[in-house]
């Protein structure tokens, strides 16, 4: 195998087997975004199989992005400190036995606690790609490298709910939704295989310390958070979860001082200091929690409400989906070409309105709807309007927060703003699985699908007026991964999390 050697004349002769990284790191990351998509279409056959209800089902999505989000920046410092191939591999490991034990469990109880382990073991996993492609890969090749993992990532988004719903409606061997999971294990196995084999081994660096206590102050609030948004509805919002959401915000508190006191005594803290002191980064860790809690909201919403609403089988869902994917790559193709480059953050404007739009149709939709003969294609128009919007939003929303950071605080950044988009996606699968389920009880699933509306509008609407706050300019995509600038140690976080 080997590393890479230095040839006659001096200079470094790539690793042979490079582009076999490329193909681990990829199978990883898309191997995360089908277990964050797959299951959405799962919801009915989990009720009848173990019993579930609306709030296990929320938690079975959203926990395992909670524990992802809330691991993500520990995950790429543990990276560097122990060696990205050992923690890859330990990661990778991890997730493949979690798949498998997510697919035995007995009962709902057990599928949330494998859940939330799957997550934390994702989290051990992802922050180490980057940094792998970034010791293996250099100039033009690492330009390519993170050219070709935009679109393979947004297809592992789109083909998420298809296959899921493909797996469970097919029910192999009558396993049913245990497939949803089953499947992870002969990707995880060979990715396994692969990497054992051709990474090459590499030494962290044990002068890094690890912020074991700044990761605890993340992780206690973000639990506190999303435990009363999934449980409060169910419960009729007793006075414990109020006073957890209380709990959780001056735990986000106590992080932020506490990284600074850790900064200040000289050790190294999770978050680089000086982000949370650049009031356009601050706003934009807000703008991205709004954006993608809205999002990753209204698309379960729309699974729900195509199964438990219209009777669709899994496999109708899945493919229910296609008009907010579809709309959603367009969108981002024409915000990445060249819109977001024309006219700066006012892609991160017209994103949002045209999704105010495409949400305003759907409202429309739904009301004129014939139960007898209702069909996906009753509310493409929509859906595929929102998803344009979203497109263009997702396309650039990382620019233009990375533009208001300097050049050495990228690593950090970009880990903090992958982990806040994942805490965002999983509260917002609870308020707006809470919001659709307080009318689909009832019966009323277009009153649901109406106040899950409502809610993203609100979202929206703070999300645009947060754009203003945001530089004029978005930081060049090479730059994003450092390629164009000096790398730090800890600029291992992960790449973008995509829907």
């Amino acid at each position: 195998m080997g590393n890479p050697s230095t040839t006659p004349d001096g200079t470094t002769e790539p690793y042979r087997w490079r582009w076999l990284i490329l193909v681990a790191t990829l199978v990883a990351e898309i191997m995360d975004l089908l277990d964050a998509s797959i299951v959405n279409v799962a919801g009915p056959d989990l009720e009848r199989s173990l019993g579930s209800g609306p709030v296990g089902l929320q938690w079975v999505i959203g926990g395992y992005t909670l524990t992802l989000g809330a691991g993500l920046v520990l995950g790429g410092r543990l990276g560097d400190r122990h060696g990205r191939r050992r923690m890859f591999l330990i990661g990778l490991t991890a997730f493949t036995a979690g798949s498998l034990l997510c697919a035995v469990a007995p009962n709902i109880e057990s599928l949330i606690a494998f859940r939330l382990l799957q997550g934390a073991a994702g989290a051990m996993l992802l922050p180490q790609g980057l940094g792998l492609l970034r010791e293996n890969f250099s100039g033009p090749e690492l330009t390519k490298v993170f050219a070709i993992f935009g679109p393979v990532l947004g297809l592992g988004g789109i083909v998420g709910p298809v296959l899921g719903g493909f797996l469970i409606e097919g029910d192999f061997f009558g396993l049913g939704w245990r497939s949803v999971f089953l499947v992870n294990l002969p990707i995880g196995i060979t990715a396994l295989v692969v990497a054992a084999r051709f990474v090459p081994r590499k030494a962290g660096d044990r002068t890094v310390r690890v912020d074991t206590t700044g990761a605890a102050l993340v992780v206690a609030p973000c639990a506190l958070l999303v435990l009363p948004l999934n449980q409060g509805q169910e419960d009729g919002w007793p006075l414990w979860t109020w006073l957890s959401m209380a709990a959780s915000a001056i735990g986000f508190a106590l992080f932020a001082a506490q990284q600074r006191r850790t900064a200040a005594a000289g050790r190294e803290p999770l978050v680089t200091p000086g982000l949370l002191r650049k009031p356009a980064f601050t706003v934009g860790l807000g703008g991205i929690a709004l954006f993608f809690g809205g999002l990753i909201g209204t698309q379960l919403v729309l699974t729900l409400y195509l199964q438990i609403g219209r009777h669709f089988t899994a496999g109708e869902a899945g493919l229910g989906n296609l008009p907010l994917a579809v709309g959603t790559a367009i969108g981002g193709a024409v915000s990445g070409a060249f819109l977001a480059d024309r006219i700066g953050r006012k892609v991160l404007q017209i994103g949002p309105v045209v999704q105010l739009i495409g949400a305003l149709v759907l409202w429309f939709e739904l009301d004129g709807l014939d139960a007898a003969s209702f069909s996906i294609w009753d509310i493409a128009p929509g859906v595929a309007v929102a998803g344009v919007g979203a497109g263009m939003v997702i396309a650039a929303l990382f620019s233009f927060i990375l533009a208001a950071v300097d050049d050495d605080e990228i690593g950090s950044a970009s880990g903090v703003l992958s982990a806040v988009q994942a805490v965002g996606g999983s509260v917002g699968v609870a308020v707006f699985g809470s919001a659709f389920f307080a009318r689909a009880e009832t019966g009323d699933f277009t009153g649901g699908f109406h106040r899950a509306l409502i809610v993203q509008a609100c979202l929206l609407a703070a999300f645009l007026a947060i754009t203003f706050l945001l530089p004029r300019k978005g930081r060049p995509e090479e730059e994003q991964h450092g390629i164009a600038t000096a790398a730090p140690a800890e600029d291992t976080a992960t790449q973008h999390l995509t829907v």
